[in-house]
């Protein structure tokens, strides 16, 4: 008995270590920095108890920034997904082509964000490839990234794009384990291909559906490469999110202290999106009670 907790607990020390080392430890000192008023330049680190949680609900660039997360998570969520499920579908018709079409699809996935970020930077430009485009239509795009409401929209679509081939791969298993049996008798009760969609496909995959609305909502709360390389926060603050004010803070500012209650106050809404989504599972995943 003795030799066989030893096995298991070499076998798991690497990953007890490893959380130990890069997750607990780091969030345990982001925390201790949270409390302190730190200026690298200026060499200090004075003990400042609550005053950086305090500065939090006063702070009108935070509030700023907290909107911007919203609607860049809200606007990222709702596309990634919806299309990535679209995506799924259509793929698993067995259509011709469909190995092309995954390929081409997925391939963002793999190359390097900010790579695939300054490409589409360039996209962007008043006299870039997409207003170009438009004006052999005869139409005349705006500055996308130079606008507020397009500033914001043209990153969601930059992020969507980078990432939407990953959600549908996992999509695209889902749905090919879905029993044909089910499918077929459907069929033959006179349900149709909506009816078959929505009372067996949906409960079916809803499993890889709570996956996925958890990594793309913690994915959209973590931004940072395309807001630096697309806008730098602006115009204005209108694309200022959390993870980007937070740098502003700490290495524009150097007001590590205050960045690191900034990090303490997006890990907490991190968990708190994430629990209730686990929370809200037993209502509609399928096989949870």
């Amino acid at each position: 008995m003795r030799r066989d907790w030893a096995v298991g607990y070499t076998m798991v020390a690497p990953v007890v270590l490893g959380a130990l080392a890069f997750v607990v430890l780091p969030l345990g000192m982001v925390v201790w920095y949270s409390l302190h008023e730190w200026n690298v330049l200026a060499g200090t680190f004075t003990f400042a108890g609550t005053a950086n949680y305090e500065r939090l609900l006063a702070d009108p660039g935070l509030a700023d920034s907290l909107l911007a997360s919203l609607w860049f998570s809200i606007g990222l969520v709702v596309l990634n997904i919806t299309l990535a499920l679209l995506l799924a579908v259509l793929l698993d018709q067995k259509l011709p082509g469909t190995t092309t079409f995954r390929t081409f699809f997925f391939s963002p996935v793999v190359v390097s964000l900010v790579a695939w970020t300054i490409v589409w930077s360039f996209l962007l430009q008043a006299d870039g490839g997409i207003n170009g485009f438009l004006s052999t239509l005869g139409l005349e795009g705006p500055n996308w990234l130079r606008h507020e409401t397009t500033a914001m929209l043209s990153v969601i679509v930059v992020q969507v794009f980078k990432n939407v081939g990953l959600n549908m791969i996992l999509f695209l298993a889902a749905l090919q384990g879905v029993p044909v049996e089910l499918q077929e008798a459907a069929r033959l009760d006179g349900a149709g291909a909506w009816r078959r969609f929505r009372s067996i496909t949906l409960p079916m995959i809803s499993p890889t559906i709570l996956l996925v609305s958890i990594i793309t909502i913690v994915g959209s709360l973590e931004v940072f490469a395309q807001i630096d390389v697309l806008t730098g926060g602006g115009p204005g603050n209108s694309t200022t999110v959390l993870v980007y004010y937070l740098y502003q803070q700490a290495f524009r500012f150097n007001e590590f202290g205050y960045a690191s209650a900034i990090a303490v106050l997006l890990f907490v809404i991190v968990l708190v999106l994430t629990l209730l989504q686990w929370q809200s599972r037993k209502r509609w995943v399928f096989h949870e009670v």
